[in-house]
């Protein structure tokens, strides 16, 4: 971009929308102290994925295009909730040991992955940021190739930035818990976080639904 004004926009208003509490964040403190912080940061690199699509969506200009196949966004957001639905029931069903932590910090990472898009996708604060309050803070009619890259490379950076704290401090109080009964509860925990995050996307899908009928 000829001027630095616009990303620093963007930035601020997307570090903004970022930090409000919403089902992402609620995912990505779930997966902490479910699975650890590494884990974490592939959901993480999952959301920013998520994000990235979205930003694309809107430069190329298919906001109105979005609009119409609206039923879409709906199917994307019963997935998504079922998905998160699903990570928590692994959650809370499984019996965790100290021993059967350090064996399971190597798992999971696609299906962490896959959780972050799935979350973002789903989330009715990215679809809002990215079609609808995006376009008033950067001007979309004039975005070129090296433009969108700017913009991409700083939505990586502003995600990683202003959420990383939180899994990481997750991941703390996951640390300080080393009988398997805590673990067992704090995994639970985790689940119940992350059941209740894709609970409310899979409702706000539900109720859309209804208002197409």
């Amino acid at each position: 971009m000829e001027s630095i004004a616009p990303l620093l926009t963007y930035a601020i208003a997307l570090s903004i929308a970022a930090v409000i509490p919403g089902p992402g964040i609620a995912a990505l403190v779930g997966q902490s102290l479910g699975g650890g912080f590494r884990i974490a940061m592939y959901m993480l690199a999952g959301i920013a994925i998520g994000d990235l699509i979205y930003l694309t969506v809107a430069i190329v200009g298919l906001a109105a295009i979005a609009k119409v196949f609206s039923g879409a966004f709906i199917a994307v957001k019963l997935l998504g909730g079922l998905y998160l639905i699903y990570l928590a029931y692994k959650f809370w069903c499984s019996e965790v040991g100290v021993t059967q932590v350090h064996k399971q910090k190597g798992r999971g990472t696609a299906k962490a992955f896959l959780g972050g898009i799935a979350v973002t996708l789903s989330n009715p604060k990215a679809i809002v940021f990215y079609l609808a309050l995006l376009p008033t803070v950067v001007d979309l009619e004039i975005i070129s190739f090296l433009s969108w890259a700017e913009l991409s490379a700083l939505t990586i950076l502003v995600l990683f930035s202003t959420l990383t704290p939180y899994a990481f401090l997750a991941a703390k109080a996951r640390g300080w818990m080393k009988s398997p009964t805590a673990l067992l509860r704090l995994n639970r925990v985790a689940g119940g976080v992350i059941g209740a995050a894709g609970t409310v996307i899979l409702g706000q899908a539900l109720v859309e639904a209804a208002r197409r009928t």
